[in-house]
């Protein structure tokens, strides 16, 4: 088979099965993987049909949700989502955080090498400072017990070769690191990673359990979804929000005004002025 069968193929999908715009792009990257690098057969420009992109809002807790939810949680689990909430962060950028990224002076976190590898700063809540210096102290301290094994934080790319040190510094080692040693994907070198999301998504689902959210899909990026919603409801500018979030377009932010209610762009509902008895 060629191309005008892998054309056929991905338009099928498209106008027969109706599959999401994600789900076309993942078909088309595999099938081009397997010629180009397998294969070695280049498919040149294919021309295909492509998927319709279906416009989805994004699901927003109220801020008493927030409050009900958090207020499951305990420790290390409730920073993290505190996090997400307060400085809206995606949870892959939470886990990452180094000690280094935290600037406690100005109140503020550096997200390193974010969607499409761009750094960013945003802001941090002055009511997490006394847990996130809990704990980076047991990140130190484990760092240190590791070090006495020649174990280290796991490093990015060949930073470990060029620093061979690098592993020593608290600066490098992560605020939620993981339990258990692993080897590095590139290297090889035995490290500590950082916490992995599964262990915060479920203890995040007992919590929306525990404080009885049933009307909403919670997951980790909600309280990212929730950070720009409120912020726009309390009036900060959305050039702002868009920077906090690291988008490159504003009309990704955009999205938010949807679901302020009664609060976009100050409207209300035509019916409030209306002079109707109640039944």
């Amino acid at each position: 088979m060629g191309a005008a069968e892998v054309k056929g193929f991905l338009s099928w999908l498209a106008v027969e099965k109706h599959v999401a715009t994600n789900t076309q792009k993942v078909a088309l990257n595999a099938i081009v993987f397997l010629y180009h690098k397998v294969l070695n057969l280049p498919l040149g420009e294919l021309g295909f049909t492509l998927a319709s992109k279906q416009r989805t809002l994004p699901i927003v807790l109220s801020p008493t949700e927030v409050a009900r939810i958090i207020n499951k949680l305990e420790g290390r689990n409730r920073l993290i989502i505190e996090i997400l909430y307060g400085s809206g962060l995606r949870i892959s950028e939470c886990l990452r955080l180094r000690i280094q990224d935290v600037d406690t002076q100005r109140c503020s976190l550096t997200v390193r090498d974010g969607k499409g590898n761009k750094d960013r700063q945003t802001l941090l809540s002055p009511t997490l400072l006394e847990p996130l210096r809990l704990e980076i102290a047991l990140a130190i301290d484990l760092q240190r017990r590791d070090n006495e094994e020649g174990i280290g934080p796991s490093l990015p790319g060949a930073l470990g070769r060029k620093y061979r040190n690098a592993y020593r510094s608290a600066n490098w080692a992560f605020i939620f690191p993981s339990k258990t040693w692993c080897s590095h994907p590139i290297t090889g070198v035995t490290c500590r990673h950082h916490l992995h999301q599964t262990v915060i998504r479920k203890a995040l689902a007992q919590s929306v359990k525990r404080a009885k959210v049933f009307n909403k899909k919670v997951n980790c990026h909600t309280f990212r979804h929730s950070f720009a919603t409120h912020l726009l409801q309390r009036g900060t500018d959305i050039r702002t929000v868009q920077e906090l979030l690291g988008h490159n377009d504003v009309k990704t932010t955009q999205i938010y005004t949807h679901v302020l209610g009664q609060h976009y762009a100050g409207t209300r509902s035509p019916l409030d002025n209306l002079q109707v008895p109640s039944v």
